[in-house]
């Protein structure tokens, strides 16, 4: 049997299951009575259904199959697509291998290289790290929790210990070390820090406005050629413009979805801009809406670029840096002894891990650090490994779902190039 054969009697096994178990309700989010919902309607529930249920948990060697497929064709539609424009990569091919011999090259130009390369990485880690946080792979690599909030917290302690933010070059920012001199008379302000993480938080912000484009990208094309679109984004997108036809009962949830797609279809850029400056995990919507209603490319990344790397940024920096200042993160040591039953056990590890800090703060640059040797340093390491093996796995199950929606599509295709 074939794999679109397969397909179609998963899902309709998967709705057979969804009609006994009275589940079409918790699984179709407007709450429609089966009854009610035609049977193109009740076979989108079933194969969603079981698209769900393709995962590693569930199904692994499925699961890897699917992912293993799907790698192939994006890598080989992708590379179709770069021979399709030669003279671009033409001349990408001629500018790396230009750098490559300015780099090589022995020169006085070799400073001026070694300043570029540092500063290129730089930026390129940290734009990396926040496409990795909001592109739509997977669930997500938090990597402000991560990477870019802990980095804020350290440089924010380390500047309240040293009395400076004037961190010698290198080892910062891999490492921080208090440079030498008095700076007695120097006052530590919020903006001063603000100030000296500045690029990562740009960059960062840069690159989780980069990680919006492709809900974008894909609701303009799907709406250009007039095709339907199989992505369970849109099916949502498209069960709101019916909810705001006054069709269905609306859940929180929707209402929230529905405000958002409202506010950026009346305001634009600066609804586009207000999603953008707050946390909100709906913001792929604004960029479905915008693609599906022509929004102009720079209206839409401008107002996103703006609001995630400048506004929201601030807002985060500014909330890392009051939660760790000095006074803040003593007050809230000493106070943890009080809390019953764990907090002697708390108390004693974190002040010694402060402590520590404070010492590998004040080592001269080459010697080795104090040992943190805490349960504190192991456990984050740890939690570290296990969000981003998640990330992994989920990555995983996003693709091997996206091969079960392109099988699912050459399927219906047949069929109606059957029936025709």
């Amino acid at each position: 049997m074939s794999e679109s054969g397969d397909i179609a009697v998963k899902s309709r096994k998967s709705y057979e299951n969804l009609a006994t178990n009275g589940g079409i309700d918790n699984t179709f989010s407007m709450q429609y009575e089966a009854s009610s919902l035609s049977n193109q309607t009740k076979q989108w529930i079933a194969i969603r259904e079981d698209r769900k249920n393709l995962v590693l948990w569930k199904r692994p060697f499925t699961t890897l199959q699917y992912f293993v497929k799907e790698l192939f064709i994006n890598f080989y539609e992708y590379g179709t697509k770069l021979l399709q424009h030669q003279k671009v990569v033409l001349t990408s091919l001629l500018f790396i291998a230009l750098s490559v011999v300015i780099y090589r090259y022995e020169g006085p130009h070799q400073k001026y290289v070694g300043r570029i390369e540092k500063e290129f990485l730089r930026c390129a880690y940290w734009i990396g790290l926040g496409v990795l946080s909001s592109v739509g792979l997977g669930t997500g690599l938090h990597t402000f929790v991560l990477y870019l909030g802990p980095h804020i917290a350290a440089v924010t302690l380390a500047a309240y210990e040293c009395n400076s933010l004037d961190f010698p070059q290198p080892p910062y920012p891999d490492e921080i070390i208090c440079p030498e001199g008095d700076y007695s008379n120097i006052v530590i302000t919020i903006f001063m820090i603000m100030a000296k993480v500045r690029v990562e938080a740009f960059m960062w912000g840069m690159g989780t406005a980069l990680g919006e484009l492709p809900p974008y990208f894909m609701a303009k094309a799907a709406r250009l050629s007039g095709q339907e679109h199989d992505d369970e984004d849109m099916k949502e997108f498209e069960e709101l413009l019916q909810l705001k036809k006054g069709k269905g009962e609306q859940s929180y949830y929707y209402k929230a979805k529905q405000f958002v797609q409202k506010l950026v279809e009346r305001v634009g850029f600066f609804g586009i801009l207000a999603c953008a400056s707050i946390p909100n995990p709906l913001f792929d919507l604004a960029g479905i809406t915008c693609g599906h209603f022509l929004v102009p490319f720079w209206t839409f990344f401008g107002a996103t670029l703006i609001g995630k790397a400048v506004i929201k940024m601030h807002i985060q920096k500014l909330f890392v840096i009051v939660a760790f200042n000095e006074r803040q993160v003593h007050d809230l040591v000493s106070k943890m002894k009080f809390i019953p039953y764990i907090g002697k056990y708390l108390h004693a590890p974190l002040e010694e891990f402060l402590a520590k800090q404070k010492a590998n703060l004040h080592r001269k640059h080459g010697t080795p650090g104090v040992s943190e040797g805490t349960w504190i340093s192991w456990v984050y390491e740890k939690l570290v490994i296990l969000m981003i093996l998640y990330y992994v796995l989920s990555i995983v199950n996003s693709m091997a779902q996206s091969h079960h929606k392109r099988l699912n599509k050459r399927q219906r295709t047949s069929s109606k190039v059957a029936t025709d």
